[in-house]
């Protein structure tokens, strides 16, 4: 990817990032006196975030995913939109999360944000689960496999890197377990419990009061739920994750997803292909010498 394609998916992804916050953290900073109405914004915020992930999309595209990769994407959505119907969330146990994780871990952050927005679409039109929550599901499922791209590269090498890279993608999917589900909390919180509940949302108060307010409202109706998805993630992860990394990554090495460098085009990797002799070998064309001219055949005796 050349330099001007990577600032362009760093600002698409950033763009993505800023309007998923200000999609989801509104409400701490909506006044009574302002021009938007509560009802209105998530209606308006639904339609840039469409807008955001048609940017990112295309972006993603023309910078560097090809065919192969796209089919891969296409592949790991259709396993993620079969997961989640099948683990149906019950007291927080949903196994969609991991792939993504694993999925951004390997293939970058591009990769993770749109696989988490695809199978997040793709399994609530497989589940009849379409509705008004379904953008901010999508954004924050994004979210998961995006920063699942972006943590940092234990030192490579050995077992004990193994094993360290093991538990961090396990604590990534405890925290990010926990702030999914704080996320879609956010998002229809204001409209939950109305006006008269010391947990309700207020537009006349500060956003620490109102972040106050929805602390323990997540405590007491979400707690258990966001636990229950933290320790499936991390479970998961830790049983099924080295064999999976591992097949992800020789999946991306074979598919060659990564553009190679002229010098890493040959000799090719495929048993039996011909070998390409190496460009050192071959000696320059040096015009200061005289061109050889071809030699006369036997009995040719003319000028």
């Amino acid at each position: 990817m050349t330099g001007g394609r990577r600032w362009a998916s760093m600002l698409a992804l950033g763009s993505a990032v800023i309007v998923g916050a200000v999609a989801f953290g509104w409400p701490l900073f909506l006044r009574p006196e302002s021009s938007a109405s509560p009802l209105q914004a998530p209606i308006v915020l639904a339609l840039v975030l469409a807008l955001v992930l048609s940017v990112v999309l295309a972006e993603l595209v023309a910078g560097g995913l090809d065919v192969k990769a796209l089919a891969m994407l296409g592949v790991l959505a259709a396993v993620g939109s079969i997961l989640r119907p099948l683990s149906a969330g019950t007291a927080g146990f949903e196994l969609v999360f991991f792939l993504l994780i694993l999925a951004g871990r390997v293939f970058g952050a591009s990769f993770g944000f749109a696989l988490g927005v695809i199978t997040l679409f793709t399994s609530a039109l497989l589940t009849s689960g379409v509705g008004p929550w379904l953008p901010y599901q999508m954004l924050a499922a994004g979210f998961v496999g995006l920063f699942a791209g972006w943590l940092p590269r234990p030192p490579t090498g050995g077992r004990a890197a193994g094993r360290v890279e093991l538990v961090l993608l396990a604590g990534y999917g405890m925290v990010s377990a926990f702030a999914y589900g704080w996320l879609m909390d956010f998002s229809f919180w204001p409209f939950a419990l109305g006006d008269g509940t010391q947990l309700s949302f207020d537009p006349s108060a500060t956003p620490l009061q109102n972040l106050h307010r929805f602390v323990l409202f997540n405590l007491a109706t979400s707690m258990g739920w966001n636990l229950g998805r933290a320790l499936t993630n991390a479970v998961v992860i830790l049983l099924v994750g080295a064999p999976l990394l591992r097949l992800l990554r020789r999946t991306a090495r074979r598919a060659a997803f990564v553009t190679a460098s002229p010098a890493a085009e040959w000799p090719p990797t495929e048993p039996g292909s011909a070998r390409r002799p190496a460009a050192s070998s071959v000696p320059d064309h040096n015009p200061a010498l005289p061109e050889v001219l071809p030699t006369r055949r036997a009995g040719n005796t003319g000028p």
